[in-house]
Order: C-alpha cells, then sequence, then structure tokens
C-alpha cells in the first residue's frame, strides 16, 4: 500500500447498523429480522402502515426501550450512549415543550435543559442560539411564544432545538403530518439544507412519502412484521409499496419527471 493510499479516509461508519433485532412491547411481538446498515449523511424515511412499530423503532434508536433480541448500533454505540449526538423532534413538540414558552427559550433548552434557569446560560450558549435560529430562518419570530407561532414556525422552533447542541443524527417523528403543502414543501428544503450544510443524518417518520422524494436518499421499512432498509430507488417501487400499505400503489411522474407515488 503506498502512503498516499493510507492517508485517504475509510468509508464512514453507518449512522445505524441492526443485527437481528426483534422488539416486543406488552407481550406482543412489533417486528422482527431487522438486519440493515444506515449510511451516514443521508436523509431516511421510516414507513409503514399504522400500528406498524415506526415510533416503536425510533425508541429503539433511542435506547428508550429495549430490543428483545439482536443488537443495535447507533453512531457506532449502543442505544442510550450515544444521546449526546442525537437531535430528537417528538410528534408533539409544542405540548411537550409548552406552549407558553418563548421560542428562543425553547431552543436554548436544548443546550440547558438540564440545568435550573434560563439565567445561567453564557454568552457562547446565547450566540449558539442565535446561529441556529437564523440557520432554519426563524429569527424574525424567536421572541414570540410558541403559542403564536403557525405550525410551521413551531417545527422550525423544532428542530432548531434538536440542533442546538450540534448532534450527528437528527430524528423526527412525523414532522410534516399536521402542515399545509406550502410548510411542508419548506421544512423538507430545510431538512435538505442541513444534511448538505451540517453533514447530519436525518431519520424521518413519515406515512406520505411524496413531499420528501426530491430529497430521500433511502427508507427503512416495516413489511410483514420485519425491518428493512433500502436506498430510495429499490423502496418506491409499486409492488414493494403495494405490499407494504396493503392497497394498489403506483408510481408515477409529473410532466416535469419528478416522482411520486398514488392510490389506485
Amino acid at each position: 500500500m503506498s502512503d498516499s493510499d493510507a492517508s485517504r479516509p475509510g468509508p464512514a461508519a453507518p449512522a445505524l447498523s441492526f443485527e437481528d433485532v426483534s422488539v416486543v412491547r406488552g407481550g406482543r411481538l412489533i417486528w422482527s429480522e431487522g438486519t440493515f446498515d444506515v449510511p451516514a449523511g443521508g436523509i431516511v424515511a421510516v414507513i409503514g402502515p399504522s400500528g406498524s412499530g415506526k415510533t416503536t423503532l425510533l425508541h429503539a434508536v433511542l435506547g428508550t426501550i429495549p430490543v428483545s433480541s439482536g443488537t443495535i448500533r447507533v453512531l457506532g454505540r449502543p442505544p442510550g450512549a450515544a444521546t449526546g449526538l442525537i437531535g430528537y423532534v417528538p410528534q408533539n413538540y409544542a405540548v411537550a415543550a409548552g406552549n407558553a414558552i418563548r421560542a428562543c427559550d425553547a431552543v436554548l433548552l436544548g443546550l440547558t435543559g438540564n440545568r435550573w434557569g434560563f439565567g445561567r446560560a453564557s454568552a457562547a450558549e446565547r450566540a449558539r442560539v442565535a446561529e441556529v435560529l437564523a440557520a432554519v430562518d426563524a429569527t424574525d419570530f424567536a421572541h414570540r411564544r410558541l403559542s403564536q407561532l403557525s405550525g410551521g414556525q413551531r417545527q422550525r422552533i423544532a428542530i432548531a432545538e434538536a440542533l442546538v447542541a450540534e448532534p450527528q443524527l437528527l430524528i423526527l417523528d412525523e414532522p410534516l403530518t399536521a402542515l399545509d403543502v406550502r410548510n411542508q414543501r419548506d421544512i423538507v428544503r430545510l431538512l435538505a439544507k442541513i444534511r448538505e450544510e451540517l453533514g447530519v443524518t436525518i431519520l424521518v417518520v413519515a406515512h406520505d412519502l411524496n413531499p420528501l422524494l426530491a430529497v430521500l436518499d433511502g427508507a427503512i421499512y416495516l413489511l410483514d412484521g420485519h425491518a428493512h432498509f433500502d436506498t430510495t430507488d429499490e423502496v418506491v417501487d409499486a409492488d414493494l409499496l403495494s405490499h407494504l400499505y396493503g392497497t394498489s400503489v403506483q408510481v408515477a411522474h409529473t410532466p416535469q419527471g419528478d416522482m411520486y407515488v398514488r392510490s389506485i
């Protein structure tokens, strides 16, 4: 091996590695036989019919529920050991954060949530909050209360709070569900910007793939009680999606060449 070959960086470690993973909750097998790697640095959807265990998978990655068999590695570490490297946005963010709190203070909690009182924030922490608010285009409404924000604005604040501690993995549980088409488009563009500028791996639970297709790199899908991963080209397949959702699905293209899926 030449010196130049030795100095080249090797392939990036997977963001997630599953090896024969299964999860049981309340005595019921949720899904099993999860064996796959999710490459670092992409936007990955988690898809499957209602009740298939999408949110359960997120919590297994977060380490808040144990796996029943097999092993998960998150950024090379066991679930729970990588908590400081993960930013998480739950489904009901505003309720969890408290509607009365100001947006900028909610983001500050991403840095100081384990300390008492906002007054202890340092100048560097305040500067970091301002930086991440600007990065998600939320500076203009940073001092308004969460209760005064639109759904799209709240989602930007949620993402800012998850990003403020500079995670390597960003996990969002159904971030587009309550948004109109315009706000869905804007949040998807923001996720693409985060991927490109920060190199963060993004895991998104989604019921509808269409808003994400333009930026999606792959998907974890829960099919017949088993967890799988594949690239977007392999997952966006009419037969696979029809089987997954239990209804006839067609993969089509707009006149401009953009791909979308629809039930038929």
